[in-house]
């Protein structure tokens, strides 16, 4: 889906008239969600659990967090796995993913790249998902969103807000981008990663700071100096906020040409696939785009253009590089301990 322009108005403060008229729908929104989460007692998994979640609908980079903290912990000797819901795959798990066998309308795009990072299981019923990833061998869980959902007990809960969109008019779905109420999910996060560049999320920063949430800095980029060749670029990408990636790459030094955004979690068709080749043709330009976006092209018939799309794609692969990521990760590493106490 695509953002609505009345979620981030442009002039901060104000209200557009479609927001107020779906403001009741916003209401019972989270008095839903608010009853669902008194109403759920919590399962407690057999390991530690950390959360990565966020605040609002659309992209903030928490699975770049989630990947940068799920290798920390690998890198400590934990035996992790990742634990998430599969958005857009029709598997309800619990599954553990293969890359080899796996598309992204099978388990999602973002399960993909998890697993290559450490071993990931898909699950609808997260419960039942940690207990087969235990099963499988995790020794601790990273789940990449899931903050909302009450029924697996976490142990340390991160929430990922974009700097540069903060909570945007501040109203629930589908009036704003809430996804709750953000005392609500204050009350239950342990810290806060602010991706990239801006000051709309100085506010809910703030608010953090005022109960004792530490709050933390990042920005999403290569884990490693990324050589893009010459260009120009023809770049695309599906995400919460294709914008973020074009940013990216013209700070990276990357000559683009020409953007091309996508709905989040865009499912490419024949017809996307021709218009992008052709359009590189017209340009004289490569194609570029982002991980997410080329685990989608994956296991594309070999015959088909989106094959054609996916081989000759430049794909970036990022990483979120926090500030003072160490304080963070004795926060995680204190709250796994404590959980392994009791």
């Amino acid at each position: 889906m695509r953002e609505p322009g009345f979620w981030y108005p442009a002039r901060r403060g104000t209200v557009p008239a479609v927001a107020r008229l779906l403001a009741p729908a916003g209401y019972v929104y989270g008095v839903a969600g608010r009853m669902k989460r008194r109403m759920t007692k919590p399962e407690r998994a057999a390991v530690p659990v950390v959360c990565i979640g966020n605040i609002t609908a659309g992209g903030a980079g928490k699975t770049p967090v989630a990947m940068t903290v799920a290798e920390r912990l690998a890198a400590k000797g934990e035996r992790v796995h990742f634990l998430t819901r599969g958005y857009g795959g029709r598997e309800r798990g619990p599954i553990r993913v293969d890359r080899a066998h796996h598309g992204a309308g099978d388990v999602g795009d973002e399960p993909l790249l998890l697993a290559a990072v450490a071993p990931t299981w898909v699950a609808a019923d997260r419960p039942e998902g940690a207990a087969a990833a235990v099963r499988g061998g995790a020794g601790l869980l990273v789940m990449d969103d899931g903050f909302q959902n009450p029924s697996l007990a976490k142990d340390f809960s991160i929430l990922v807000v974009d700097a540069a969109a903060g909570i945007g008019n501040g109203r629930l779905v589908p009036s704003g981008p809430l996804r709750e109420r953000v005392d609500d999910a204050l009350a239950r996060a342990n810290a806060i990663v602010l991706t990239g560049r801006g000051h709309a999320g100085d506010g809910i920063a703030a608010r953090a700071r005022a109960r004792g949430i530490p709050v933390f800095n990042a920005i999403v980029r290569p884990p490693a100096p990324a050589d893009l060749g010459d260009g120009p670029f023809l770049a695309f990408a599906g995400i919460g906020r294709p914008e973020k990636f074009f940013a990216t790459l013209r700070e990276l030094g990357a000559e683009v040409a020409e953007t091309v955004s996508f709905a989040d979690h865009h499912m490419y068709r024949e017809s996307d696939a021709v218009r992008l080749l052709v359009r590189a043709r017209e340009l004289g330009a490569r194609l570029i785009t982002t991980e997410k976006d080329a685990a989608r092209l994956s296991h594309a018939p070999a015959a088909s253009a989106r094959a054609r799309l996916a081989g000759a794609v430049l794909t970036l692969p990022v990483r979120a590089l926090v500030a003072d990521i160490d304080t963070l990760m004795s926060l995680i590493s204190d709250a796994v301990t404590r959980a392994r106490r009791t």
